[in-house]
């Protein structure tokens, strides 16, 4: 008898050890990681929210905290950076069509202490650390608050008063007017043709979002310019959706590999004004309040992605995060889908569901078992980067131990026929140089880990690096990189981010 229950006792012992080892393994292990996932963040530059920390540092100093942001999401795997470049008015960079910023130099009109460009440098350093550069624009902000005599003499304020809608505090462009829609195409193409960016990027600020007793004073222009027997609701919605044509259009006959996205507010209608809609109750939405139909903008063609900014918790009863995701994903449009995340709350909302450490993981979790979803961008940049580190460690464990390549735009052209070859191969001081071209349609080189046979395909667990092509006509591969691995795998990212057939190299065979 004794020995009977030692037996069941060892039996059920073993039976606890394993139950253990593999819960314990469900925890710490990551969940499956994919090998395409759009993983942004946006870096607010209006007040100097996340960069630069004041207009006034130098501008050393300045280059410093805007790396430090990339290696810090570098580090989470992250893949492009949503930078605003268009507060109020204004510019980050040197423009015929608006004065540079007083968030970035301190004063409104000012151009950086640097004799480099100032956007140039920080896309270069984006795509040096693998990530794509999205153009964050605030298109009708005219003014941050009613202080106009910290403006430029060259801001819009001064030169088309005519153009200006005071509403609240602050001072907006009147979007029904026809200049101004040629104003703002202008200075997207001027950003466009100048620079190197992967995308321009439209936040939520249509029409402004209304404040109780006021009235925004376009009564004018929609006598001017409104159709016969349009509403004024109408006849706003109309405008936007010009200026999201407009702009559309701009982009792709200029760079088409050069995709554009918005962000807009999470709730595009409620149930209740519209059975189309979510099953939400918000105070204000896209299309009653911001006078924005982003849903049309999708079924014409006119987006590569869509962020609709999700930033509550997973059960609110009056806006669920997880039934607002699972509205867009419904959506039956090719626009790729992205869900705005906003960590900025983790610990720091009155909804107490923020305070848990899984909150986020959650939403994350749901986005990516969710097929129509391709990824998630993280609102803001600092949310993450100094404070609430437990939750970043949780994140990067299990959901971004690898990293990802970006989806490819359902507008993009299909992949090239022309196969990617290897011109030459020789050893350097610390690594390899590998000739590649033809360079005008390359963007990156992975750099695979790979065995003795040729794949078709690597899988993301085995990217070692994602390189710059520069105009150079080569890439250089470092011995860190690589390490003592006999094998390596080659491909390359185009424009528009496909990839090609990789090319198996034998670095055994270079060595000798």
């Amino acid at each position: 008898m004794l020995g009977l229950f030692i037996c069941a006792m060892v039996r059920k012992y073993c039976f606890l050890t394993l139950f253990i080892l593999v819960t314990s393994c469900n925890v710490f292990n990551p969940i499956p990681q994919p090998k395409r996932e759009f993983r942004g963040f946006w870096v607010a530059t209006v007040v100097n929210i996340d960069w630069p920390k004041k207009g006034t540092d130098p501008i050393e100093k300045q280059k410093r905290d805007y790396l430090n942001i990339l290696k810090f999401y570098k580090d989470l795997n992250f893949n492009a950076a949503i930078v605003q470049l268009r507060t109020a008015g204004d510019a980050f960079y040197d423009s015929n069509y608006a004065p540079w910023s007083r968030f970035l130099t301190g004063t409104e009109g000012q151009s950086p202490d640097m004799e480099e460009d100032i956007l140039a440098w920080m896309i270069a350093q984006t795509h040096k650390q693998g990530m794509e550069f999205h153009a964050w624009l605030n298109p009708y902000r005219a003014t941050f608050d009613l202080k106009t005599d910290v403006l430029s003499p060259t801001h819009d304020y001064f030169l088309h008063p005519e153009w200006m809608v005071k509403y609240g505090k602050k001072y907006y462009y009147d979007p029904g007017l026809p200049q101004v829609q040629e104003r703002l195409v202008s200075l997207m193409e001027e950003l466009v043709q100048n620079y190197e960016m992967d995308a321009v990027h439209f936040d939520d600020y249509f029409y402004p979002y209304k404040i109780k007793g006021e009235v925004f004073k376009d009564s004018l222009s929609y006598a001017n310019h409104s159709l016969p027997g349009q509403s004024l609701a109408d006849w706003r919605r109309s405008n936007v959706d010009s200026l999201v044509r407009k702009s559309h259009r701009m982009i792709k006959a200029a760079k088409p590999w050069v995709q554009f996205g918005v962000s807009p507010f999470g709730v595009w209608r409620n149930q209740s004004a519209d059975p189309r809609g979510s099953d939400t109750q918000a105070g204000q939405t896209n299309y009653d309040d911001l006078y924005a139909n982003p849903i049309l903008w999708m079924e014409k063609g006119w987006l590569d992605y869509i962020v609709p900014q999700v930033y509550w918790s997973m059960d609110l009863e009056v806006a669920s995060h997880q039934r607002i995701l699972g509205w867009w994903a419904a959506l039956p449009y090719p626009t790729n889908l992205y869900i705005g995340n906003g960590p900025y709350k983790i610990r720091n909302n009155n909804d107490t569901a923020w305070d848990n450490k899984k909150e986020l993981p959650d939403q994350l979790k749901l986005a990516r078992k969710t097929d129509d979803v391709g990824g998630n961008v993280f609102f803001s940049a600092k949310s993450l980067q100094y404070k609430n580190a437990d939750v970043t460690e949780y994140l990067k464990k299990r959901f971004y131990q690898n990293q990802a390549l970006p989806p490819v735009s359902p507008l993009a052209p299909s992949r090239s026929e022309k196969e990617f070859s290897v011109a030459g191969i020789r050893t350097i001081e610390n690594g390899y140089q590998i000739d590649i071209g033809p360079l005008e349609e390359y963007r990156y080189a992975l750099v695979y880990a790979s065995g003795p046979k040729q794949k078709a395909a690597y899988p993301i667990k085995k990217l070692l690096g994602k390189l710059p092509i520069k105009d150079s006509g080569y890439i250089k591969i470092g011995n860190e990189l690589v390490g003592d691995k006999k094998h390596i795998a080659l491909t390359t990212l185009d424009k528009f981010g496909h990839e090609s057939n990789p090319v198996r190299i034998h670095l055994d065979r270079i060595r000798e």
